[in-house]
């Protein structure tokens, strides 16, 4: 094999894709397994969901079977929101976590209920074309035959496997001779091929309720964890519509928390009360005022945001417009502000989004939390389990604390953008914190800048931090970073290999005709189209 650089030392542009029907996802396997189920007559669901299920095998480093989903659908009448989050198990009440000063981030202790798989039968049952089983082969067919691993999780696959080797099961199932697979070598994975072909035949009865989920369940009770046949079984996602904000002109949909979509529909709803629109998008004054909303967007959903069970303040009282308004004038265009919360920590998802002829467009976001998740593998599954548990908060009283049965908050989430009841934009930035702050720029790029999906997903990205630091990429000109540091913000100037940090954009913009779609160059992935 050619002993290649997968480096990228040049400054990468990407030229937009246009078609009448497309896939973007952040592997190119992936996507091209969604385009595969539209040329063989499925819709954008199908496409969505054999694109999901393929990531799972190719791009194990970002989400698994073991993940939770969520989703925005457009079914060409009206929209979709889906919450496939997990809730803890019910031995997890607070007096369990007793002495710890955060919730444990890896291992079993971090695990809750996964949902992905119930995403993609509801998302199926409801709205798709094609036979169930179909949406597996792509998927199966890598696990059973091997594919070759792509350069940017071959990175993120080797920092995995050095923290996670000790974490039960991961050696065994991710490495071989304890070593992560290189960029261009093939990987198999028949033990996860097994378990896809279970659940495609079950309709995914197996993983909640049957030999998948006893599986889980054994290997949790082998090492003193909280998950049970009955925690599997209890599993159920919601459909739980959307929550939006209008911003010059178009309207920008989250799925309601337990999510941090809203921070994006705040920090939209105090733009919507500047001259944002005057200012240049990659000038220091238009990063400014972008950050500084972020920020008080971000302390209040730290704060108030939950379980949409558990929250003390309703989603309407923090999207109200007066209230927005007010939080606007807090804004100082001379000077960095420091609110008491900061952004969540760090995370690993994959996004996608489907068009199809008929009209219907679906955002759809899928996650272990942070990489490779808890790390924990169930031998003989191929089952990699989401470590989402750390999401939740130990401070007494807080809406977020956990609990058992309770949804913690979820940093992934799903954005769709509408203009006079019709659909406009399926996207999603995949990346921890960078997340709702993507969305964000992602809108004001392609609606307020003119930018198209490719362009704006080039662009050079800003990210908060924690109080007054932000983390700006390296082609961000030095002037602007001064200018920025001048008005009291502390900088960091990441190097392009730390690229990951600022997330992954995929988008699919509609046109007259057809669609246009940009897929982010900081991830391996593409728009396939037709």
């Amino acid at each position: 094999m050619a002993d290649f650089s997968y480096s990228t030392p040049y400054s990468v542009r990407r030229v937009p894709v246009m078609g009448r029907a497309m896939v973007a996802a952040s592997q190119p396997l992936a996507a091209q397994a969604g385009l595969r189920m539209l040329q063989d007559g499925g819709n954008a669901v199908d496409a969505a969901l054999a694109t999901a299920i393929t990531l799972t095998v190719v791009e194990p480093t970002g989400n698994g079977v073991g993940s939770d989903a969520f989703a925005i659908l457009w079914d060409g009448k009206e929209l979709h929101g889906l919450n496939a989050s997990g809730r803890s198990p019910a031995a997890w009440t607070p007096e369990r976590f007793r002495g710890l000063t955060a919730m444990p981030p890896l291992g079993w202790e971090s695990v809750t209920v996964p949902g992905a798989v119930s995403a993609w039968v509801m998302l199926s049952e409801r709205f798709g074309k094609l036979p169930f089983e179909s949406l597996f082969a792509p998927a199966i067919g890598y696990a059973r035959h091997g594919f070759a691993v792509s350069p940017t999780i071959a990175r993120l696959w080797a920092i995995g496997a050095g923290k996670l080797g000790d974490q039960p099961g991961f050696r065994e199932h991710f490495t071989r001779d304890g070593q992560a697979p290189t960029a261009g070598e093939a990987f198999v994975n028949e033990a996860l091929a097994r378990t896809l072909e279970t659940i495609a035949r079950t309709r995914g009865e197996a993983f909640y309720r049957g030999e998948l989920a006893e599986a889980i369940a054994g290997f949790a009770r082998k090492h003193g964890a909280a998950i049970t046949p009955d925690d599997m079984a209890a599993h159920e996602s919601d459909w739980c519509g959307t929550i939006s904000t209008r911003f010059r002109g178009v309207e920008l949909h989250e799925i309601p928390p337990n999510g941090q979509g809203i921070a994006a529909l705040m920090t939209l709803g105090m733009l919507e009360h500047t001259e944002i629109e005057t200012l240049d998008p990659d000038s220091a004054r238009g990063m400014h005022l972008q950050i500084e909303a972020m920020k008080l967007a971000f302390a209040d959903v730290e704060r108030f945001v939950a379980d949409r069970d558990h929250m003390s303040i309703g989603t309407d009282a923090l999207l109200d417009p007066g209230y927005l308004r007010g939080r606007a004038r807090l804004i100082d265009r001379s000077r960095a502000s420091q609110p008491k919360a900061g952004a969540p920590v760090a995370g690993g998802t994959v996004y996608l989004t489907a068009a199809d002829e008929s009209g219907m467009m679906i955002s759809y976001i899928q996650s272990n939390y942070s990489g490779f998740g808890s790390g924990v593998v169930v031998p003989g599954t191929g089952i990699h389990l989401q470590n989402r548990g750390a999401g939740f908060t130990l401070e007494d009283g807080h809406p977020n604390q956990v609990g058992p049965g309770k949804r913690p908050f979820h940093t992934i989430i799903p954005g769709f953008l509408m203009r006079d009841g019709q659909p406009l934009m399926s996207f999603g930035v995949m990346g921890g914190p960078m997340q709702a702050q993507g969305h964000v720029q992602m809108v004001l790029r392609t609606q307020l800048y003119g930018q198209n999906p490719q362009t704006a997903s080039d662009a050079p990205r800003w990210r908060v931090i924690a109080g007054n630091q932000v983390a700006v990429e390296w082609d961000v000109p030095m002037p602007v970073v001064r200018e920025l540091e001048v008005m009291g913000h502390v900088i960091t100037r990441e190097e392009p290999d730390a690229a990951f940090g600022f997330g992954g954009a995929q988008l699919i913009h509609r046109l007259t005709d057809g669609y246009v779609g940009g897929s982010d160059h900081r991830k391996d992935g593409l728009v396939a189209a037709f």
